[in-house]
């Protein structure tokens, strides 16, 4: 309930609204606290206050209904063919006239479609309304343990602490790196110390918000062929529970348990069910992952790390008998990443409780084993880079450097590849991907604003209105791959051309001023997007990324004006130009068949 996120405020004013409605008292119903205390005082007074609540709602509650469902395997074939009977009756009753209505219809529709709307008529924001320059981040930090770099940051974060660690795995050899998002998902599930799983689970819900462990592909700023991956930890608790929450810390970093292999095959088959799952919803993020993978080093880590290679691991591992392999692939991982080598934390918290959170923090970190002999990198090119301090962060950031060991790959060539991924789906996802510039480079900026323009003034027509997809559109990562994507598609053959006309059409400059202010407005409305008190200063302790690196793309986005525009789209979507590849997630399809250019899998 004291969780602060960014829309913080409009989740208290839905909490209230029903009962303010019904004459309540809104202002009872923020004091979160007292309600709280006075939950303890019911339950001192009466221990058994929840069990009596229980009987009196649910057990000696004779108002239910219980209903049963039974999955169809047949569905999907049924509705389609309930579909076409019902699309045969509506054609087949109608008349020659009605044919000719329709047919004129929807020439009108796909005229009024193409007509130019006239917005000046709806209130707009102007660019010159946007602040010329961002706040600052006050950031600070510190070694601990001897050789750990902390970064504390005090915020009013509503009497809760936020800690976390990522641990840098540059000498983790290629063969372990599919299974890591496994390994994140199990670590905190399989029991730790001498507690079991199920008695870890209740002090993780007992003593913190939860405990997040996530791999990460983190691009560098300035290359684009440079990238750091590893694993983040993150947690929250109220601030009397810290000592709590990091001595379950150390118990999972120093005492993880990986015996429980029946209980890891339940933990396997949901987290494999849970992908499968999530795909159709997520369609468009696979095909892009999948188009990235052969533009840039990183974008071939992410398809191993969270994309439909990840899918396809998973379901095959759910699929074994024996899951003894894979639990040593396990073990092996642990010994990489669970000390303090090649680790750094930040902690966000009250500015009155930062020193004792450090100590805290640091006391984990001491607490932690330390390799005596450093272990050989498993990539050849692992070079350490400082989180630059210029002096426009003087202010804003003190303390030592949080160094980043990142991997960079001289050698490697971006090649383009065009990958169909058939899967029993009625609508199609649609990913095309170009290599450009990366986030310090003068031109992503101007990119980031293009694709936004594409997306507003072509894409969107083309692809939603027109083509009847449900979205579509293009965006500009972080790591500097142009995407277009197309999401639920019943056409993606006219998506991917829709794509090639984008590119053209941004090259003629078939776009106003006005069209390039709007889409300044939409990214900066992003870029200046609230951020709750438990991310401030995430960017810096992640990517490396300071006040002043932000501040001077912010003066790029303000510079680009319409002739830069038109100068990027040629230099980097013109045919030939960058390196790009395709990927579709979908069904059958006649053109990636008869093209021997498309890879089928």
């Amino acid at each position: 309930m004291k969780h602060q996120s960014v829309s913080f405020g409009l989740a208290l004013a839905s909490h209230i609204a029903s009962c303010w409605n019904h004459d309540g008292d809104p202002v009872e119903l923020l004091q979160l606290g007292a309600q709280v205390a006075q939950f303890r005082r019911r339950l001192e007074e009466n221990p058994e206050f929840l069990q009596e609540k229980v009987k009196q709602y649910f057990k000696n509650n004779r108002h239910k209904l219980t209903l049963s469902m039974r999955p169809d395997d047949q569905y999907s074939e049924k509705q389609m063919q309930l579909e076409t009977e019902k699309l045969r009756q509506k054609v087949s009753s109608l008349s020659s006239e009605d044919k000719r209505q329709v047919y004129e219809k929807g020439l009108q529709l796909q005229t009024q479609q193409s007509e130019a709307q006239d917005a000046s008529c709806l209130p707009a924001l102007k660019v010159s309304d946007i602040e010329p320059s961002m706040p600052c981040t006050e950031l600070a930090v510190a070694l601990a343990a001897g050789n750990v770099a902390l970064q504390s940051c005090g915020q009013p974060t509503n009497g809760v602490t936020y800690v976390r660690a990522f641990c840098s795995l540059p000498a983790l050899p290629a063969a372990l790196r599919p299974y890591v998002p496994l390994f994140c998902s199990v670590l905190t599930k399989l029991g730790c110390g001498i507690l079991d799983y199920r008695q870890q689970a209740q002090q993780i819900e007992l003593k913190t918000g939860g405990i997040a462990v996530t791999p990460q592909v983190l691009p560098d700023s300035s290359h684009l062929d440079t990238y750091e991956q590893g694993v983040l930890f993150s947690s929250f608790c109220l601030e009397r529970n810290l000592q709590d929450m990091m001595h379950l810390w150390g118990e999972i970093f120093n005492s993880p348990r990986f015996e429980e292999e029946q209980h890891f095959r339940v933990l396997v088959k949901m987290a494999a069910q849970e992908l499968a799952n999530g795909v159709p919803d997520s369609g468009h993020l696979y095909a892009s992952i999948r188009a990235n993978k052969t533009l840039t080093p990183a974008g071939d880590l992410q398809e191993t790390f969270s994309g439909m290679e990840q899918v396809r691991l998973m379901k095959s591992i759910a699929e074994m008998a024996d899951v003894k392999p894979v639990l040593s692939q396990l073990l092996l991982i642990k010994d990489h990443m669970l000390d303090r080598e090649n680790m750094r934390c930040a902690v966000n918290a009250a500015p009155g409780q930062l020193s004792w959170v450090q100590q805290v923090v640091g006391d984990f970190l001491a607490g932690l084993g330390q390799r005596t002999r450093e272990r050989k990198p498993e990539h050849p090119h692992v070079v350490e880079k400082p989180v630059p301090n210029g002096p426009g962060d003087s202010a804003c950031l003190s303390g030592s450097h949080i160094t980043r060991k990142l991997i960079t790959a001289p050698t490697f060539k971006p090649y383009p590849m065009k990958t169909h991924l058939v899967l029993p789906f009625p609508v199609s996802y649609v990913g095309d991907c170009v290599r450009t510039a990366p986030y310090t480079h003068p031109d992503h900026a101007s990119l980031r604003i293009l694709a936004r323009l594409m997306t507003a003034k072509f894409l969107h027509t083309q692809i939603r209105e027109k083509g009847g997809a449900y979205g579509g559109g293009a965006k500009l990562s972080h790591s500097g791959v142009f995407t277009f994507y197309s999401y639920r598609d019943p056409r993606p053959a006219e998506t991917l051309q829709a794509f090639a006309e984008a590119a053209d059409w941004a090259q003629a400059g078939r776009f106003s001023q006005q069209d390039v202010d709007e889409a300044k407005l939409a990214v900066f409305s992003v870029v200046d997007a609230p951020v709750a008190p438990s991310d401030k200063g995430l960017d810096h302790f992640l990517y490396g990324l300071t006040d002043e690196m932000g501040q001077a793309q912010r003066e790029q986005l303000f510079a680009v004006h319409r002739g830069v525009l038109i100068d990027v789209a040629h230099r980097y979507l013109s045919d030939g130009r960058s390196a790009h590849s395709l990927a579709l997630l979908g069904p059958e399809n006649a053109r990636t068949t008869s093209d021997p250019s498309w890879v089928i899998q």
